[in-house]
């Protein structure tokens, strides 16, 4: 399907419904970006859900104490905990995942929440990969590889359905990937290189572009590793989520008419709050399909429901498209860290 901006409007204008609950004694929740925005709202509404574990991760120390206390302090969990991770930096990642598959018992829900616009001023990572791209899309791809075994063993071990929910975004249906990389060897890589795109230069529609495509690229991603598990009996549900238009400062850095466009005129005439936003990101992790949780399997969600993603998507083109992009982000990730290949091979298609 193609959403029409007078879709996105009337979504954006109706009633979010109330967030959903259960109780996850004994469970644990990671939440990824978990001191701001809707990872923090998110995280907070998992707090008041009595959760066995509930990790913050976040890239500050700072800020991720200050969200870790209040969290604790309205809501009364004493099982939070904060974790630090850095989804700029691939050893940040691959550490993060190391400590946590060595002394943390169970997963049982993981919420990759990551968002960042393109950075003029400081575009590329000390890995080389230009900014948005590995925030949003390389390093959570990243993580959510390197703890899946410890999803699996929790399946196996307490007999139960991990989840694993990529935030992406409602804005990849107003994107394509460009020829050019579609036909490149190594899509990935040109991609993520300043030759490719340049912020110091570009445009502005060609920055939101960008950011627009490292969503589509969560979609493509969440798909293709839900089709390399078992579809009928999947030992982890993994899907996809658009929180919708929310107030964000992700869109702090824009300058002029562009900015007054979208944190004046767009923010109060259509967005919705974070813990609003965050709603989808819990339903995502606790909701199902007219009761039946492996109906959410591989799927984008979106207002508590599951939704076609774009045409480019699930075109036969887009399929097609899905398996080369796998094959080059399972090569660049296994230069990162070879425990990727392992994994896949033992625990995917």
């Amino acid at each position: 399907m193609q959403l029409t901006f007078l879709q996105f409007i009337r979504g954006q204008l109706a009633r979010v419904p109330p967030v959903v609950a259960q109780d996850l004694t004994g469970k644990t929740v990671v939440v990824v970006g978990a001191n701001a925005g809707i990872g923090y709202e998110a995280t907070k509404h998992f707090a008041q859900m009595k959760p066995g574990r509930l990790i913050l991760a976040c890239r500050s120390k700072s800020r991720g104490e200050e969200a870790l206390e209040k969290i604790k302090t309205e809501t009364g969990c004493t099982t939070a905990e904060l974790r630090l991770v850095d989804l700029t930096s691939f050893e940040s990642v691959s550490s993060f995942a190391a400590d946590f598959n060595k002394d943390v018992e169970r997963l049982d829900i993981l919420v990759c929440n990551a968002g960042v616009a393109p950075i003029p001023e400081n575009p590329t990572t000390k890995d080389g990969w230009e900014m948005s791209f590995q925030t949003n899309h390389l390093s959570p791809s990243l993580l959510a590889l390197l703890l899946l075994p410890k999803m699996a063993e929790t399946a196996s071990i307490y007999q139960t359905k991990p989840r694993l929910v990529m935030v992406s975004s409602e804005v990849h249906y107003f994107t394509s990937f460009k020829q050019t990389m579609i036909d490149s060897p190594n899509p990935h890589r040109l991609f993520g290189s300043m030759d490719y795109y340049n912020p110091a230069t570009g445009s502005f529609i060609e920055g939101g572009r960008r950011y627009q495509d490292t969503k589509l690229f969560n979609v493509f991603f969440t798909r293709a590793l839900a089709s390399r598990s078992a579809t009928q009996n999947p030992f982890v549900i993994v899907n996809t989520v658009n929180p919708g238009f929310c107030y964000s400062n992700l869109r702090s850095r824009y300058h002029g008419p562009i900015s007054w466009l979208f944190n004046f005129l767009m923010e109060k005439a259509l967005a919705r709050t974070s813990e609003e936003g965050s709603r989808q990101l819990i339903w995502a992790s606790l909701g199902s399909d007219k009761g039946d949780e492996h109906a959410l399997h591989g799927t984008y969600i979106s207002d508590m429901q599951v939704f076609e993603p774009a045409d480019s998507v699930v075109s036969e083109d887009g399929k097609k498209l899905q398996n080369k992009l796998w094959d080059d982000l399972i090569n660049e990730l296994e230069q990162v860290n070879p425990h990727v290949r392992d994994i896949t091979s033992r625990y995917l298609k």
